[in-house]
């Protein structure tokens, strides 16, 4: 009786999971190993990562993913791509609802001839605005600076040191 149950359970939450997500765009989950985990809900991955949603790309030698929420937690040389916009890192988390991504470790950014690197960035596709923080170095196509807060907006191509109160 006790396995029917499990069973059940299992299928309520995937058929929950289906349902709630009908209306967003379902990531397609590539890696190694992959395997579900019922209890919270997400997708624990290893070995060559790759999550597809919505033209963006994460790749990550490990990773967990929550369908539900569309929230992704990458490490191990991780990489995020759409369109022209390309980041790598130690690690991510990309919460999907927010359109946003937080990189930590060793980040680059490139972007046509701007190349960005920092110890950490956040990102929100919806203002198209890039923080980065701490030991931020930029090349706009030769031009070099270095400071500890940078704000790229990739709309607008612009970039300023000066943060906003």
């Amino acid at each position: 009786m006790r396995n029917i149950l499990i069973l059940f359970l299992a299928v309520a939450v995937l058929a929950f999971g289906f349902a709630a997500t009908a209306h967003a765009a379902k990531p397609v989950i590539k890696a190694d190993n992959t395997s579900f985990d019922f209890a919270q809900g997400m997708y624990i991955l290893k070995g060559n990562v790759t999550v597809e949603t919505n033209n963006r790309v994460i790749t990550a030698g490990e990773a967990k993913v929550k369908v539900l929420t569309l929230e992704v937690w990458g490490e191990g040389g991780i990489t995020l791509k759409q369109d022209d916009t390309y980041f790598t890192g130690d690690s991510v988390y990309v919460n999907g609802p927010q359109n946003s991504a937080t990189i930590k470790g060793g980040v680059t950014f490139k972007r046509g001839g701007v190349y960005i690197t920092a110890d950490a960035a956040d990102f929100n596709w919806q203002t198209k605005q890039g923080i980065f923080r701490d030991n931020v170095k930029i090349d706009d196509n030769g031009r070099q600076i270095e400071t500890d807060w940078l704000s790229y907006n990739v709309a607008t191509n612009t970039y300023t040191m000066e943060r906003q109160q």
